[in-house]
């Protein structure tokens, strides 16, 4: 399974929607499991993964597997008890 959060270096709900991510997939016993990457959208290749994955907003969470997207957040930190729902499902 993978996370990607599209975002900027410099937004602070880019960074804590990383943090919060990070933190539930380490505690919940899911970092075999699961890779969470943070995508520069300043950057060209940022750009371009964001354009092609369809973000207009940051931060963009999504999750997906084999290619599939299994969930999406738009402009918001997910929630502990969604995030969780999502991982007890796919993990």
């Amino acid at each position: 399974m993978k996370i990607e959060v599209f975002g900027k270096p410099d937004c602070a709900l880019c960074k804590t929607t990383k943090n919060k991510l990070a933190h539930f997939i380490d505690k919940w016993g899911y970092s075999d499991r699961v890779s969470l990457d943070f995508v520069d959208v300043d950057t060209r290749d940022g750009m371009a993964e964001g354009a092609f994955r369809d973000v207009t907003e940051i931060p963009t969470t999504i999750v997906s597997d084999n290619g599939s997207t299994l969930a999406r957040w738009e402009k918001l930190v997910p929630s502990s008890e969604e995030f969780k729902q999502v991982l007890e499902q796919c993990a």
